[in-house]
């Protein structure tokens, strides 16, 4: 089933894995854009997006150098793939793996983007 992007709520547990949070308008102010351009963001799966107590959010590390995360949207593609919806595509990016060092979403920030995709799309099989 496919849902909008507001329909989608998170665990205590993934929205604590996650940490630091900007709201849609956070988000807007830090990538230099208006809200219409970030909501189209997340409809592109640039960005992912859930909704939580204050709204809809995107995790913070998300945006690096006022910029969607690179790779990212490569990455959440691949999950998707494997079908892993939104909440396990967070968990999965943001729990720590001792064999990176780190997290997924850390090693993306690190341009590590193509050995995630590898491990995201070992998921699949």
């Amino acid at each position: 089933m496919t849902h909008t992007v507001a329909e989608i709520e998170i665990d205590r547990q993934t929205d604590a894995l996650v940490g630091e949070w900007l709201t849609l308008p956070e988000t807007a102010e830090s990538l230099g854009l208006d809200l219409k351009r970030v909501k189209q963001l997340l409809r592109d799966h640039k960005l992912l997006g859930v909704q939580r107590e204050g709204g809809l959010s995107v995790p913070a590390a998300f945006v690096q150098e006022g910029q969607p995360l690179k790779g990212l949207q490569g990455t959440l593609t691949v999950l998707a793939d494997a079908g892993f919806g939104r909440a396990e595509a967070l968990r999965w990016l943001f729990t720590a793996d001792d064999s990176l060092p780190g997290t997924p979403v850390q090693a993306l920030a690190e341009h590590r983007v193509k050995e995630i995709n590898r491990r995201a799309q070992a998921l699949a099989l």
